[in-house]
Order: C-alpha cells, then structure tokens, then sequence
C-alpha cells in the first residue's frame, strides 16, 4: 500500500505523539509493515520505543544535512514489522539550515522514495508548529491525520492547519488530503466533551474518525516504560481504542488507494 501519512496539530500536549506511537504499533501488531518517523526533536516518539534520542548518533537530522538514506538510519523495535526513523534535538538546527537549501520543501519526499514500496503505512509525527520540518511531511505524505483534543481550546488553530493544508495541496502536493481527525482525550461525562464533539463533527462531518480515544491512565503511563500501549497494556481501554482507530485508517486507505489505482 505505501500509505505515507502526516500527523499533524501546532497545538503541543494535543496527543499527536501518542497517537503516532499508538497506530504505527496497532498496524504492526496486526503484521502490518510499519516505519514511524519522529521529525519533533523533542523525539517522545523515539522514546516511545525505548530508543534513548540522547545517546545515539545518527537521527533523522543527518537525513536532511547530508546524503544519507533512511535505510542507514532506521532502527528495528522489539515488533517485528515495525522500525523507527529516531530524532533527538540536534533536529532543532534543521529548521534554519534548511532556509537556504535547493527543494528545501522536497527532501524527506525524495529520500521516502527510496523505502516508501517496502512499508504498507508510514508515519511522520511532526513537531507541535508549522515550520519547514512541517511543511516536508505534508509534502511527502499522502495524508494527514490531526489529533484533536477534547477541550477548550480544541478547535484554536484548527483553521491555520487546515488553511496550510491546502496552500501545500495547491503549491507543493496536488493530492495531499485530509485522511481523518482524531478525537482524543475523551471524558464523555463532561458537557465540554460532547460540545467539542458536536462542533468538529459539524465542520469535518465524515472525516471525522467514528472511534473516540478515551483518557486513559495506561496510555499515560505506557511512554515512560518505553512501550506503546498495546505492548504496555494490551487490554487497556486506550490500547483497544487504538486497535479500532488502526483498523479505521487502514480501511480508509484502501479506499483511498482505490480511488488513486
């Protein structure tokens, strides 16, 4: 399938890693071949499986400075089918080294041609802003997944994504589209919740996901064992919630490649 897919929100703390980190492993554990890529230098992706951002050399910085390819940089997790492409903070120089460079909008896509035909789904977790390291990933994608968190502030910025979206669909990537929006945090006892609800499925109507990820201790937890939650906690409410959101996904990619064959 090669399904390249972005996810995406400038919001910080919105669940946008750990739902990278949680749909890369539900693809994986269903035999899904599965490459995650972490492009936040705060790398909570990385560390989400275990790997420590701190003491390894060759991260997805060196892939935008030099002539590296991502086979040289991917790192295998203890799930067989699924591999890691880490960060670390040197990544925060990339952003202004990459001002000045030709196609500067074009190099994470030239370098997933190389490997986008060995993975069925491939996920970039971008960092919580719309800078070039942004802008590369939905370049390079397919698609775009934004996680939404179910509070106040849930729907603050939700326009700026959407208008970036389009101005790279028209710009830099005529097929780049919207594949779903995530729901996450859920507390269905709360008026707030509900509201949040109400108002994205309004405004995104069917591209919202049907499944709802729930608060839940066990997905808190899971990152600081360096686990996903379906390695951490299987049986949790949140491993299960991304159980059925993978399976979401997956359907709706094939669809979508349908469309596209």
């Amino acid at each position: 399938m090669g399904e390249i897919i972005a996810i995406v929100n400038q919001k910080g703390g919105v669940g946008k890693t750990t739902t990278a980190v949680n749909l890369a492993a539900s693809l994986a554990i269903s035999r899904n071949r599965v490459l995650l890529i972490d492009l936040d230098p705060q790398a909570n992706a990385t560390a989400g499986f275990g790997i420590n951002g701190k003491i390894i050399t060759h991260t997805v910085y060196e892939l935008f400075i030099s002539d590296v390819g991502i086979k040289d940089l991917v790192i295998p997790t203890e799930m067989k089918t699924l591999y890691v492409l880490p960060s670390n903070e040197r990544l925060i120089g990339a952003e202004v080294e990459l001002v000045d460079m030709p196609s500067r909008e074009f190099i994470l896509k030239k370098k997933l041609e190389q490997v986008k035909d060995d993975f069925d789904f491939i996920f970039i977790d971008c960092p919580p802003s719309l800078g070039l390291l942004t802008v590369n990933a939905l370049v390079a994608a397919k698609s775009v997944i934004i996680p939404i968190q179910c509070e106040y502030y849930a729907l603050e910025g939700l326009g700026r994504i959407v208008g970036i979206i389009n101005q790279i669909k028209n710009s830099f990537n005529s097929s780049l589209e919207i594949a779903g929006i995530a729901l996450v945090m859920v507390d269905l006892r709360t008026n707030l919740t509900r509201e949040v609800i109400r108002e994205v499925k309004n405004y995104f109507q069917d591209k919202v996901f049907k499944t709802l990820i729930p608060r839940n201790i066990r997905l808190s937890e899971a990152p600081s064992f360096g686990k996903p939650a379906i390695l951490y906690a299987s049986f949790s409410k949140g491993a299960r919630s991304y159980l059925n959101l993978a399976k979401e996904v997956k359907r709706n990619a094939e669809k979508s490649a349908g469309k596209r064959a």
